[in-house]
């Protein structure tokens, strides 16, 4: 496949929009803190999509032109649309926990908006680091991809088993580490994350829970970015589909924190496309032990498969593959979910919050 250069024009561009969006989202429209009715929950959240399938367009345009390649740019938005609806999905089911964060420290819904902008502003410097990073990593020590792709599975099967029905922050090892160095105060002080009382500054309780929600994403960035070097080693396409889909996380949280219970079954859609993503890495790796075994002669239809397999055949068919198995997954967990409603007891009564010690 032809070595994929994007101008620093194109990177100039994608910044800009992100820049103006979040401009006009926060400086504008949501100025003042307050918690978003249903209208415009939906309404961000198809501006939000649209933007980011409008670049996707965007991204199919440039290249086609910038290379006269139509097949080449047809790809490559192949490879935007599956990375975005990974990482969305990925974002979609953080949300529960962010939810489960939001509702033990008893923080308001008019200042979550602002604790999930803030966390964000934090993952797009976060995520860059991590992805130009692990792009060099994996440029210069192909073999890092074999890797990732053993942690995507080993991931994927352990998220069949696990549950975030006993997640406790106040128990993590970053709330403990806060509070013990940092002056955390017990209470809110409307949306400020520092407070001065009696000459004495000192973070607020909101700004624990955003510490809590940067350190959250930190450690789901680990599972969601070796996803995406699972479909392309691109660094604009693993990048801008990260972004765009972190980018409306706020809006969707929103929309999503009333149907949370609904979609119960949409961790196990995204344990199976982790798990097919790292074995989808892996795959090389078994074609080169079976070459070993089997050696490079030989006539037979697995010969002339694995041949086919080596000599780059199959990229279109495993991109449509990639790309149809994410969409599948994704539904078909929606859809079950909704068919096999949730039997777990959603009027538990939710226990008291005991703040952790201020540092």
């Amino acid at each position: 496949m032809t070595p994929i250069e994007h101008p620093y024009w194109v990177w100039l561009l994608f910044f800009s929009v992100v820049l103006i969006a979040l401009f006009v989202d926060i400086g504008i429209v949501n100025r003042k803190s307050h918690a978003p009715t249903r209208k415009e929950t939906v309404a961000w959240s198809v501006v939000w999509v649209s933007l980011a399938l409008a670049f996707n367009g965007f991204v199919y345009w440039q290249v086609g032109t910038h290379y006269n390649d139509w097949d080449l740019a047809l790809v490559q938005a192949k490879l935007f649309l599956t990375g975005y609806l990974i990482e969305l999905s990925l974002s979609v089911d953080n949300l529960f926990v962010f939810l489960l964060i939001f509702t033990f420290f008893k923080v308001p819904k008019k200042y979550q908006h602002r604790v999930l902008f803030w966390g964000i502003m934090g993952a797009l410097v976060m995520r860059m680091i991590m992805i130009f990073a692990g792009a060099e990593l994996v440029e210069r020590f192909h073999w890092i991809i074999y890797i990732f792709g053993a942690f995507l599975v080993y991931t994927g099967l352990k998220m069949f088993q696990d549950s975030d029905d006993n997640f406790e922050p106040h128990e993590s090892v970053i709330v403990r580490f806060a509070t013990k160095y940092i002056r955390i105060s017990k209470h809110y002080d409307a949306d400020k994350f520092v407070a001065v009382k009696d000459g004495v500054r000192s973070g607020t309780l909101l700004l624990l829970v955003l510490i809590v929600v940067e350190f959250t994403d930190l450690v789901f960035a680990v599972d969601s970015i070796p996803a995406i070097f699972g479909i392309t080693t691109d660094k604009f396409l693993i990048y801008t589909s990260n972004i765009f889909a972190i980018l409306g996380l706020r809006t969707f949280f929103f929309l999503l924190a009333d149907l949370a219970d609904r979609f119960h079954l949409l961790k196990y859609g995204l344990a199976f496309i982790l798990t097919f993503i790292g074995l989808k890495m892996l795959l090389p790796l078994f074609v080169a032990g079976l070459v070993l075994l089997t050696g490079d002669g030989g006539n037979g239809a697995m010969a002339d498969l694995i041949r086919r397999y080596q000599n780059h055949e199959f990229e279109q068919a495993i991109i449509n593959i990639s790309l149809s198995i994410v969409v599948l997954a994704i539904a078909s967990a929606i859809v079950l979910s909704l068919i096999f409603p949730n039997r777990k007891d959603t009027t538990e009564s939710e226990d008291e919050y005991d703040s952790p010690e201020a540092g």
